[in-house]
């Protein structure tokens, strides 16, 4: 497939600083000689403070330039976050981040209170590490994410127990950890888990979603320094699910982290993850594969937010769509702050539409505060069958059926490859193998 969108930014690419004197007045519009002003900024360009910071409504500011009507911010960095419901104002569907969701079939995750029975976990796997379930007064629960919409806020201000596991200083688990998450209830509930990978441990810890729910879902997850994790989460869900969750990262010095997000069952499945840098020399990799069938909307938004210098970040992120309704939204945020001087990142997003009717919404976004970085581009590619390819194989005597499967299997097998789980690969190809066929492909 062709890609549509495709931005880079290399080192040799001009910096503000580094432009003339003169080029710097006519940027700002002064004239020679004199010194270019703006009311609430300094000469470089830096906010003042004690400014005048918007209204308080939220996703939206005054207008730079006196009282013209406000506008949106656009910046990820900007985004309130709160623990407090009250913060986040009802939903109408028109917010930049709910504007691919279909709010009527969120069933009350944004209106009501989530007062339902939570979908049971048990925690198998690796003996030496620690589970616990803790109540609410827990010290640790809220320490490394907070809310950073109205679901997810209402997600905590509605959770009961919560469940924390543990991977100790300087441990290896002696096998992946598997966190079953079962869900029996159709009436709106809240979820709240915590994963800490304490400095120097490696751990695989799966998140498995299955079974029918309504559920709200924070994930709070610490990599500590020098840490090695990765956090596979599938949701392979019945038909009538509907799953909205914030899985939020913090990211240790010189850690590594893997997030692997695999979207195959259920109603509406919205993910929002986000991995942030803390400190210098860590790397992150995030996945996805979504599978969308007739009538299923699968979303995802991520964030990665480089604060710190020096920090690598990979995204890759590949669905596939069939039948009628089918809609899959993807929304990549990298931002870049002005402090993360020799970042190199890159976000790309594939989507393959396999057949008539089917909706796929792709949107790279890359913001950037500081020229000072090693590399930093994204894209995105929407498309159908490569017609070479389904050529390339029938030429070899592959029915045309088995041709296309090829193609999706391959197309998506990049992402399982990632999990390392190969009880969990398996399964996972399986499945991919009853969507086609429930497509008839």
């Amino acid at each position: 497939m062709a890609e549509t969108t495709h931005t880079e930014i290399s080192p040799d690419t001009p910096l503000d600083g580094e432009l003339g004197e003169l080029d710097e007045k006519a940027r700002l519009g002064a004239p020679s000689g004199e010194r270019a002003v703006i009311d609430g900024f300094t000469e470089e360009g830096e906010r003042l403070p004690g400014g005048d910071d918007g209204t308080e409504q939220l996703g939206f500011k005054k207008h730079s330039h006196g009282n013209a009507p406000v506008i949106p911010e656009a910046s990820r960095g900007e985004r309130r976050r709160s623990f407090d419901i009250a913060d986040f104002p009802a939903l109408t569907g028109l917010e930049e981040d709910w504007r691919f969701t279909p709010l009527k079939r969120l069933r009350g995750l944004h209106t009501e209170a989530l007062s339902g029975t939570a979908p049971a976990v048990e925690v198998t796997g690796a003996g030496n590490v620690t589970v616990e379930t803790v109540g609410r007064d827990d010290v640790r629960l809220g320490a490394s994410a907070t809310p950073e919409d109205r679901v997810s806020a209402a997600a905590w201000n509605a959770f009961g127990d919560a469940t924390v596991i543990t991977i100790p200083k300087e441990t290896v688990a002696d096998g992946e950890v598997m966190v079953s998450v079962r869900g029996a209830h159709a009436e709106a509930a809240a979820q709240h888990l915590v994963i800490e990978a304490k400095a120097f441990s490696k751990a695989v810890v799966v998140l498995d979603h299955q079974g029918s729910a309504t559920l709200a879902q924070n994930v709070e997850i610490v990599v500590g320094d020098g840490a090695e994790l990765t956090v596979v989460t599938v949701q392979e869900w019945d038909d009538d699910a509907v799953h909205v969750s914030s899985q939020q990262a913090k990211v240790g010095r010189d850690a590594r982290y893997k997030h692997v997000v695999v979207s195959l069952g259920g109603d509406l499945v919205r993910l929002t993850p986000s991995s942030i840098f803390t400190a210098p020399g860590a790397e992150v990799e995030m996945y996805g594969l979504y599978f969308a069938d007739a009538g299923q909307h699968l979303e995802q938004r991520l964030l990665v937010d480089h604060a710190v210098p020096n920090c690598k970040s990979r995204v890759t992120y590949k669905g596939a769509l069939q039948g009628d309704d089918a809609h899959t939204v993807w929304v990549g945020d990298v931002l870049i702050r002005k402090a993360a001087e020799g970042t190199d990142t890159y976000e790309t997003n594939r989507n393959l539409i396999l057949t008539d009717g089917a909706r796929s919404d792709s949107v790279p976004n890359l913001e950037i505060e500081t020229g000072l970085i090693e590399g930093a581009g994204h894209a995105s590619a929407t498309g159908r069958f490569d017609d070479e390819h389904l050529f390339y194989l029938m030429a070899r005597g592959i029915p045309e059926k088995a041709a296309r499967r090829l193609v999706v299997r391959g197309f998506l097998n990049e992402v399982i490859q990632q999990i390392k789980v190969p009880s969990l690969e398996e399964r996972l190809s399986e499945s991919v193998e009853r969507e086609l066929a429930a497509g008839n492909l």
